[in-house]
């Protein structure tokens, strides 16, 4: 136990030094999971379909289209027509959906209404535009029922209460989708951050403690491994302590992105064991790297730029920052030289097959 007293200071004074620096309140704590919003909002497979801004005459038609939006994917907004035509052009709003003047009335007598669409570029605009349509056909087709009842001699509010009762009553078709394409049915089952949040955790483990190089070449400059080798501490203990800290912070790094993105976001890690012996082992092996930059490299601002680029180009090779799912055979099978690509394929076996 004597032994590993150094090594513990050690690796308890490296792990302190990492916290301090001020600049890792972004890069370590914040850039991660803002990172984890923005591509679960842009592909995960969760994600909204877009955003629908309504403008125009308020009353029944435009209430019933809004709540029947609600219960789609769409954000649903409300604002003047002009203000929604600029958003469109800007790529703000998906699908401008504008209620002329008339229209309530025309709708509650059970006349044909017509209404103004204005989709945008974006590539959800056009899924997005037939959700609306089918909306608005779904409020009209509500509509119609009830009026038909009305001619009939029946109240509207019975009318409305009857076709409510008997749609309780029925069982309505149900639509299976059997997905042959591989690609579909390798990423089936993911939340909207969890492809996000694996894919973080390879890219900023790998870069925190590259970047943790630059304190070990500090350290040996600065004789703070001279003055602790005057201690009656041994080459292998300071050794030890100093790959210590290496591991320490790459694995402070590895679980602050794992519990956060799960606590925010949601993110099912599967097995949480198995997920835990993943991260050690990808840490071990970052810290690994972090030794070996910081032993053959005499200039900190040197350590810092190579590890941030060399960080970067691993992370692009190994599934970092795109699915290994979308690469050639080719490149996949040279991806095997980074250990970003076996971390990636055993949090995709955990996540998405129960591993």
């Amino acid at each position: 136990m004597k032994r590993l007293k150094p090594v513990l200071a050690i690796t308890g004074a490296e792990l302190r030094r990492f916290l301090r620096d001020r600049s890792n309140i972004f890069f370590v704590f914040l850039m991660p999971l803002m990172l984890v919003v923005v591509i679960g909002a842009q592909f995960g497979s969760n994600a909204s379909a877009g955003r629908v801004t309504v403008a125009g005459e308020d009353g029944a038609l435009r209430q019933a289209i809004v709540t029947e939006l609600e219960r789609g994917d769409l954000v649903v907004g409300a604002g003047e027509w002009d203000d929604i035509v600029d958003e469109v052009a800007r790529g703000r709003t998906t699908v401008g959906l504008h209620v002329p003047v008339g229209a309530n009335a025309a709708f509650t007598a059970g006349e044909p209404v017509t209404l103004e669409i204005l989709p945008s570029s974006q590539s959800a605009a056009l899924a997005a535009q037939q959700v609306v349509r089918a909306a608005v056909e779904k409020v009209q087709l509500d509509r119609a029922q009830v009026a038909a009842l009305v001619t009939r001699g029946v109240g509207e509010k019975a009318a409305a209460d009857s076709i409510a009762t008997a749609r309780s009553q029925v069982t309505g078709p149900t639509v299976r989708v059997e997905d042959v394409d591989r690609l579909a049915q390798e990423f089936s089952g993911l939340g909207q951050f969890d492809l996000g949040a694996s894919s973080m955790v390879l890219l900023f483990t790998f870069l925190s403690s590259l970047a943790g190089a630059a304190t070990l070449i500090q350290a040996r400059r600065q004789g703070v491994i001279a003055r602790a080798l005057a201690a009656p501490v041994s080459n292998g203990q300071v050794l030890l302590g100093q790959a210590g800290g290496r591991f320490t912070i790459a694995l402070f790094q590895a679980v602050y992105i794992a519990v956060a993105t799960a606590l925010l976001f949601g993110v099912d890690w599967g097995n949480v064991w198995l997920t835990g012996v993943v991260l050690l082992v990808y840490s071990a092996v970052s810290a690994g790297a972090a030794m070996v930059l910081g032993s053959v490299l005499d200039n900190e601002g040197a350590a810092s730029g190579i590890g941030v680029g060399l960080g970067l180009v691993l992370a692009g090779l190994g599934g970092g920052m795109v699915p290994l799912e979308l690469f050639s055979d080719t490149l996949r099978t040279v991806s095997k030289v980074t250990p970003h690509a076996w971390a990636y394929e055993a949090f995709a076996e955990i996540q998405r097959h129960d591993a």
